[in-house]
């Protein structure tokens, strides 16, 4: 049996696994028994109120979305880019959603870090936009410009052809890269896409669907877009639970970051009999794909449901705060120079930012003088954590840069 059919192996691809084994972990820490980290409870106050004071600061009506790709859509007016392009290209019902759910696989599949140098110039505002906002308006463009379609006829399309045939040129000439204006991992990233399209066009999920809302006769080209049409398919009353997307997602998705297991890594503190022994899955991606996904499903009439069984993400901003606050504290000195994703150091610092996550939330939410049952961690990401990470970063160093750096090779975080 291929060993990612074991049963053991496949509980790894759930957010059940991931909260379970991040808590344990978060476990280990308190009672002082990780390599790299010690937890300071204490602190957790002085985290949640810096969370409450920005999450304030944007939305004083306390009307928090949930965490999405969405958000980096619209415009500082609040106008949504994505809804002024479908509106002009008259795309409505199954099709819009077909081609909202391209937007945020390609986009989000996107967002690995970009480093503190690379900008992106926005041809409608002039603006030069860096970091996880400039690439969500380059990946934008690039949608909007055909670049993922093979018809030109229909550029609001991401199919397997179009896909599969990306390359370095074409994708520096779409994030306008140069030699004073470089992003970390574009070779990774334009693998990442190419193996998009093979995806596309071997996975059953993204077939042309049968029956009453198939796609017209002539239209069999496998597209991206057609896993709208199987979510509905596997919801038969109109509603999926947001574990079961994150699960759909993630089988179909999984092979496109190349690495059999996904974003799983080694670390000796979490102990399991059989093939999972020390294995701590994190999936950030497709998490954050996940909750990017709630918006264009249910605008497309399936309700996503129980998002409360997402977890915090697994990235630098929501565990930068975590540390720059001192929840998180380091056993020695951190190392200057940057580490790698599987770096033990990485490993644990993301797996605790996953399980104080939750720990967070309540204290947020009292802070906010809201129900616990009124504030989900979709909420917390986005009011919220991440922003003020982003913004302990710049008050404490030079460009806003985390406290740990993260070698990217485009593809995980």
């Amino acid at each position: 049996m291929n060993v990612l059919d074991d049963p053991a192996i496949r509980e790894l691809w759930t957010v059940e696994a991931v909260r379970e084994r991040s808590n344990e972990l978060l476990d280990l820490g308190e009672r002082g028994a990780l390599a790299h980290f010690a937890i300071d409870e204490a602190r957790m106050d002085s985290a949640a109120r810096l969370v409450a004071d920005v999450t304030r600061a944007r939305h004083p009506d306390l009307r928090i979305p949930l965490h999405s790709r969405w958000r980096h859509f619209e415009g500082p007016d609040g106008r949504s880019r994505w809804t002024a392009i479908a509106g002009e290209a008259g795309l409505a019902g199954t099709e819009r959603a077909r081609s909202a759910v391209e937007l945020a696989v390609v986009s989000v599949l996107l967002d690995a870090g970009a480093g503190t140098r690379w900008r992106y110039r926005d041809e409608f505002t002039g603006r030069e936009i860096g970091r996880s906002e400039g690439l969500a308006i380059a990946t934008f463009d690039l949608y909007r410009r055909g670049a993922l379609s093979s018809d030109p006829a229909q550029p609001l399309r991401a199919d397997a052809e179009a896909l599969g045939r990306m390359d370095h040129t074409t994708f520096a000439r779409a994030f306008q890269l140069g030699e004073h204006n470089p992003l970390p991992g574009v070779a990774g990233r334009v693998r990442c896409l190419r193996a998009l399209g093979r995806a596309v066009a071997a996975r059953p999920e993204f077939e042309p669907q049968t029956g009453p809302r198939a796609e017209p006769p002539g239209g069999a080209v496998r597209r991206l877009g057609y896993l709208f049409d199987h979510l509905r398919a596997n919801a038969p009353e109109g509603r999926v639970p947001a574990n079961d997307l994150f699960r759909i997602v993630l089988t179909a998705l999984r092979g496109v970051l190349g690495r059999a297991l996904g974003d799983v890594w080694f670390h000796a503190g979490i102990r399991r009999p059989g093939p999972t022994d020390r294995l701590l899955p994190l999936h950030k991606l497709f998490q954050w794909l996940t909750w990017s996904l709630v918006e264009p499903i249910t605008e497309g009439g399936v309700a996503v449901t129980q998002t409360h069984a997402l977890t915090g993400l697994a990235e630098y901003r929501s565990g930068g705060l975590l540390l720059d606050t001192g929840v998180i504290v380091p056993r020695r000195p951190l190392p200057e120079r940057a580490l790698s994703p599987g770096d033990p150091i990485i490993v644990e610092w993301r797996g605790l930012t996953v399980a104080l996550l939750d720990r967070l939330r309540p204290r947020v939410a009292r802070k906010l003088g809201l129900a616990d049952r009124d504030f989900s961690i979709g909420q917390l990401l986005e009011g919220g954590s991440w922003w003020a990470g982003r913004r302990i970063a710049e008050d404490l160093r030079e460009g806003g840069a985390p406290p740990i750096r993260t070698l990217s090779d485009g593809t995980l975080f």
